[in-house]
């Protein structure tokens, strides 16, 4: 992060270099405007590396530090709420995100985000209740696919297949909520719905290994037993066997499950622990 930062500061200072030595009238006011907006482009390019590819934790270092030095500005709130988002620490986001829903210039989207701060901190009912604030004219992927999973905890079934389709309609990439989608049908034992929701994720992220997974999960309860026809490595193949075995036991399939444990642990590249370990149960049972 040194290196960016430096490199913008150097890029900035060469700009200012330029400007004096094309314009050596400059007043003292207009050398102090150049470097007020220079400063400016330079911390929105720095906010901008910290919301994307800076590691979380330094994200949220520096956008502490930013918010002390200038608390009533509500992008630096904003760029703390996203980088404790990013850092793993959803109720310390939680917690920032209503502060940025406190100033002047907060909106729709900032209590979307906040919404999802509460889910991801387990607060079910206060994310329900943010949701419940926003006008309908405010219809957003993030937004429906938000209101789809409070429904889903609520067991309001109709309402969340209802805000599910919604959202998948608003995303180009809509492999993950159709992931979610399909296991709230696994839930509920739709298992035929759940199979075909997690092909179609599947259409759009063909490297998704854990719609695979829960695609096997669906068809294992309808005791199909076979992997689908999906690209996988052999690394996958062989947990995916191995996934299926699991299921066909629990069902009581138990020499079908001992077969596929064989296939899981002969498929595998190299030394598959978990498998031969459940297979060996399955022996000393027997």
């Amino acid at each position: 992060m040194r290196k960016v930062g430096s490199f913008i500061l150097f890029i900035g200072g060469a700009v200012l270099l330029s400007a004096c030595g094309e314009n050596q009238g400059l007043s003292d006011a207009e050398v102090e405007r150049a470097l007020k907006d220079v400063n400016v482009i330079d911390e929105t390019n720095m906010n901008d590396v910290m919301l994307t590819v800076a590691d979380p934790d330094e994200a949220v270092a520096y956008f502490q530090k930013a918010v002390a030095q200038n608390p009533n500005r509500v992008d630096l709130r904003r760029g703390l709420a996203v980088s404790l988002v990013r850092a793993k620490k959803p109720r310390m986001a939680a917690q920032a995100w209503g502060e940025v829903l406190a100033m002047p210039g907060a909106n729709n989207d900032d209590r979307v985000e906040y919404a999802d701060a509460l889910i991801r901190s387990n607060q079910w009912a206060e994310a329900e209740a943010q949701l419940d604030q926003i006008p309908p004219t405010h219809e957003t992927f993030k937004r429906y696919r938000l209101e789809a999973m409070v429904a889903d905890s609520n067991k309001e079934w109709k309402k969340a297949d209802s805000f599910y389709e919604v959202a998948v309609g608003l995303t180009t990439t809509p492999s993950g909520t159709l992931n979610n989608w399909g296991y709230s049908h696994l839930t509920r034992g739709n298992y035929a719905e759940a199979e075909r929701l997690f092909a179609e994720a599947l259409t759009y992220d063909s490297s998704m290994f854990t719609a695979k997974n829960n695609l096997v999960l669906a068809r294992a309860a309808q005791r199909k037993y076979d992997l689908p026809v999906v690209q996988m490595t052999q690394i996958e193949r062989a947990e995916l066997i191995y996934t299926a075995a699991l299921s066909a036991i629990k069902q009581g399939d138990v020499q079908t499950g001992k077969s596929l444990l064989q296939d899981a642990i002969d498929t595998h590249p190299q030394h598959f622990d978990a498998a031969v370990r459940s297979l060996e149960a399955l022996d000393t049972r027997a």
